[in-house]
């Protein structure tokens, strides 16, 4: 079986309601679907594929989302889920992990348990390890565990070790009661000790805080692997303490690796990593995410790449929807604003860069210059991404600048008049027009997943060289564009015709501390009302509708398992 693994779901979505079985109905026992929810908005569906939202703690039927649970089971505990209403992307993640033999044994017992209080007259709590633990553990592997089945059968073994250990989960019976007309051949024999199935449900961090109750009422004490009390349950706390794997045990759940998966779940308001690699030393990083479009997704799983390099094609670049400047691509010792919209110099020259470039139509944006000290100055303009962050704006090929003493422009670090000089209380205009039948124009944007992939913070990033002089040679004009600067809403003529082809960015160098805020639209002050044009906001989404075409058409053309496209060398 293929097991499904972390992914980001179009939601909601109709697909065909998953159960174990069909028995599950109305004749359930006392501990119904209804039986641990006190929630009447969020009631459980026991006997179905249950997931249930590690932000809102809610639960969800499988049938709520587009998510394929074909290979998986109800009662799970192995997975970690956000709703698209959570999730800062705005769709479903589903992630499986790999469980170990506790929540193995809990989950077969939670389905054995439940299916005998939907098909039995009398239904059991206590089952065989023979006759029924064993052969649906053996029956549904590859649907409770991403571990792959042991090649020697020594896991029954290990099976019933674990559940005579785990005596605040389980319950043991290793002979039958004297009188009793049971078979001695059908023990030892297990079962759960809290028989409230709605208590079983996957751990999360943050529920230790938000459903801190006492456990004293709980049967399961520490049943629940992992320690948070399922959303709408009864109230009883499921476990102050975690027991691993290897016995040992905390007094807090604590995750034993850093999963940056689920690490991208928590990004900050504006979608990028207050902690994070610089664009430096001829290497620039792209923040990665899981990559919805790949055909293996389950591979995402950091156990099956443990000590090995993860695959850049299950990634691609995380795009925020709206346009910032970038935190990562600029000069250290530059301050950004905590909304991203305004910048303070320091010290000597140096750059930042928007969080998204252009390659075709017209656009624009604005500047207001909100501090200019006498002994400061600025240069702004566009760059392209190569264009070097330690220096002003226009001091190499790839950048173009206008700077405010004397109003002179920058290209390639030669100044020529271009008109008055600006400053503190000024807005500022700045629009580009870019051909639309170049071969940049016609070209998707790169996808990164060719580039190694490295962790930093608990965030994955695409690692890409810079190579500066190949690019410089490689560089051509592009007959028709131009740059043209405005002056509170007065077009000081064309300031750059005939510029090379690229990408161009949004970007400000500032020298010593000045401080500039950049409006990206769609209002602005000063609006041209000559020329046509998109405001820079617009490429929010443009971009991410183009990195999707470029990953989805990556998916397409290639095969995922072997492939890797060869790096630009030069």
């Amino acid at each position: 079986m293929k097991c499904p693994g972390g992914r980001f779901l179009p939601a909601p979505g109709a697909v065909a309601s998953l159960r174990l079985q069909d028995a599950a109905g109305d004749g359930a026992e006392a501990m119904d679907a209804q039986g641990g929810s006190g929630d009447e908005e969020n009631t459980r569906q026991l006997g179905e594929i249950e997931l249930q939202c590690g932000i809102c703690t809610k639960w969800f039927t499988a049938d709520t989302f587009g998510i394929d649970t074909t290979s998986c089971l109800p009662f799970m505990t192995n997975y970690s889920f956000h709703c698209n209403v959570c999730h800062h992307s705005g769709n479903t993640y589903f992630l499986r992990k790999q469980a170990n033999l506790k929540e193995m044994c809990l989950s077969a017992l939670a389905n054995l348990t439940w299916q005998s209080r939907t098909q039995d007259e009398h239904p059991k709590t206590m089952f065989s390890k023979d006759k029924d633990i064993i052969p649906f553990i053996d029956k549904y592997w590859e649907c409770m565990t991403t571990r792959q089945r042991p090649g020697k059968m020594t896991w029954p073994n290990n099976i019933v070790k674990t559940m005579c250990k785990e005596r605040d989960v389980f319950l043991v019976k290793e002979h039958p009661d004297p009188g009793s007309k049971d078979p001695e051949e059908d023990y030892p024999k297990f079962g759960l000790l809290d028989q409230d199935l709605a208590n079983i449900g996957p751990a999360y961090d943050n529920q230790k805080q938000n459903n801190a109750v006492s456990t004293s009422g709980s049967l399961n004490g520490g049943a629940s692997v992992g320690g948070g009390m399922a959303a709408g349950g009864s109230g009883k706390g499921r476990g102050a303490k975690r027991k691993q794997q290897d016995g040992g045990t905390t007094g807090t759940a604590k995750k034993t690796r850093s999963d940056p998966l689920f690490s991208a779940q928590r990004l900050p308001p504006h979608g990028y990593p207050l902690e994070h690699p610089f664009n430096k030393d001829g290497y620039r990083y792209i923040l990665a995410e899981p990559d919805p479009h790949a055909p293996d997704p389950e591979k995402l799983e950091l156990d099956c790449w443990a000590g090995k390099p993860i695959p850049g094609d299950l990634y691609r670049a995380c795009l925020y929807e709206r346009v910032l400047l970038a935190l990562h691509d600029r000069a250290p010792q530059l301050k950004i604003s905590d909304d991203r919209l305004t910048v303070v110099g320091e010290k000597g020259y140096s750059m930042v860069r928007a969080s998204h470039g252009v390659r075709k139509g017209a656009w624009y944006f604005e500047i207001s210059m909100d501090e200019m000290p006498p002994d400061t100055a600025a240069r702004l303009g566009w760059s392209q991404p190569l264009g070097n962050l330690q220096a002003p704006l226009g001091y190499d090929k790839f950048s173009y600048s206008w700077r405010s003493k004397k109003g002179t422009k920058f290209h390639q670090s030669i100044g020529k008049h271009y008109s008055s000089g600006y400053g503190q209380g000024d807005v500022l205009g700045f629009y580009i027009s870019l051909p639309e039948d170049t071969e940049t124009a016609k070209s998707l944007p790169d996808t990164y997943k060719d580039k190694a992939l490295i962790k930093f913070k608990s965030y994955l990033y695409f690692e890409e060289k810079d190579f500066v002089d190949k690019a410089e040679k490689s560089l051509k004009q592009a007959p028709g564009s131009q740059i043209i600067f405005f002056k509170n809403g007065v077009s000081q003529g064309v300031a750059f015709k005939d510029i090379f082809e690229g990408v161009y960015f949004p970007a400000i160098s500032l020298y010593k501390g000045c401080t500039v805020s950049i409006n990206f639209g769609p209002y602005f002050k000063y609006p041209p009302r000559d020329i046509t044009y998109h405001p820079m906001s617009d490429m929010g989404w443009g971009a991410v509708v183009e990195h999707t075409l470029a990953d989805v058409l990556y998916h397409v053309e290639t095969e995922v398992d072997g492939r890797r496209s060869p790096p630009w060398e030069p």
